[in-house]
């Protein structure tokens, strides 16, 4: 029979999380990009699409910081470890605030000509657009320098997750047909 691994603890979620803010988040400007190099009416599809990128991404962050938390409680500590270790903590804050900003601000240039009922124009799907990416451009500066710090933990430090290890049937990897064998 067919056995899922269990569901990790809360502190050991923080690898499978970590991922999923660090792909939206550098994937979001693409669509901004493109947008902002189509039409007004045809741009703002792509708009809308990276506004929920970076929605979803922001969201996720608050996810792995949370989860980052719990698994820095449980690290253990090395020499020269504490410092990279707290660098990531303040960085990784520092690029929640910066991409919670971010979202009102692409939020804001998206719903306010929405609301005034005003038609798509160059400024609103391009201009503006454009602009946010150079305030986006920081955000994501501080996300690659979190993802490095956290990296430097795993890769130089040897941080792990603390996962409970599960009694393993050495069977369950083999094929269906390979088991009714045996």
């Amino acid at each position: 029979m067919l056995q899922f691994p269990a569901i990790p603890s809360w502190d050991a979620l923080h690898p499978l999380i970590i991922h999923f803010p660090i792909a939206l988040l550098l994937i979001a400007p693409i669509f901004i990009v493109v947008g902002a190099a189509l039409t007004p009416t045809k741009g703002r599809s792509y708009l809308i699409a990276a506004m929920v990128l970076l929605l979803v991404g922001t969201a996720s962050i608050f996810v792995a910081v949370e989860t980052g938390e719990a698994a820095g409680k449980l690290a253990e500590r090395s020499p020269g470890m504490e410092h990279v270790l707290e660098t990531h903590e303040s960085l990784a804050e520092r690029t929640q605030a910066v991409f919670s900003v971010l979202s009102l601000i692409l939020l804001s240039l998206l719903a306010v000509p929405w609301l005034l009922k005003r038609a798509d124009t160059r400024l609103t799907t391009t201009i503006l657009p454009l602009a946010f990416l150079v305030l986006y451009s920081a955000g994501v500066l501080l996300l690659v320098n979190t993802a490095h710090n956290g990296g430097r933990l795993v890769h130089e430090f040897g941080v792990r997750a603390m996962v409970a290890s599960s009694p393993v049937d050495a069977s369950a990897a083999l094929p269906m047909e390979t088991r009714d064998k045996e």
